[in-house]
């Protein structure tokens, strides 16, 4: 993190069993940094390098996120059509996260983080594993809804909710594209899905 706290920003992107999704090791003091290069699911885009052709293949970042889990979905298409994605531990980026659009427990955040994703696990997750895990989303979004109805914002998840639902025949178009066209197996995407309890902490 840019702030000088001598914090992680984090090691790369997570996409959970649950079908959530979250920065790995983030807020963990800089010390606890893996050492090793390692696989990760995808990469934070504040801090990623990608073959321009393989980027200009799968049609960049996809603009009807707008932001937020945009780099997770540019990630999991990247590994649908075949491509790895490496921690690399010797590099080292200063983020200012989330300048811009009033940090990451706000209103705008929330909606497009939660919209997002749902985007992302529908169009992506192999049918196989999207009807295996479909109890563990319902309940990784029933979570969320409740976390957020605790801080008085249970308002802007359903509405993100709602207009995730409501783009559904379009995600659905974008999503037969890439299922046709993917190289990786279900169990090559199931191996790089976290299956913690809790994130690292």
């Amino acid at each position: 993190m840019a702030d000088g706290s001598g914090r992680l920003d984090g090691i790369g992107d997570v996409l959970h069993v649950s079908g959530l999704v979250w920065r790995d090791a983030h807020g963990l003091n800089s010390s606890n940094r893996a050492e090793a290069d390692r696989e990760i699911f995808s990469a934070c885009a504040a801090a990623a390098l990608y073959r321009k052709s393989d980027f200009l293949a799968q049609g960049g970042f996809d603009e009807s996120f707008f932001c937020y889990v945009e780099d997770v979905d540019l990630g999991f298409r990247l590994r649908l059509a075949g491509h790895d994605c490496w921690y690399v531990s010797s590099a080292y980026v200063e983020h200012v996260g989330s300048a811009s659009s009033g940090g990451r427990h706000s209103a705008f955040a929330a909606y497009h983080g939660h919209r997002n994703r749902i985007w992302c696990r529908l169009k992506n997750m192999p049918i196989a594993l999207l009807l295996l895990a479909l109890p563990l989303h319902l309940l990784g979004d029933l979570a969320v809804l409740m976390a957020f109805m605790l801080r008085g914002m249970a308002i802007v998840i359903l509405r993100a909710y709602r207009d995730a639902w409501l783009a559904l025949p379009a995600v659905w178009r974008a999503r037969r594209r890439i299922q046709q066209e993917r190289k990786a197996s279900a169990a090559d995407v199931w191996r790089l899905i976290d299956k913690r309890m809790w994130p690292q902490k």
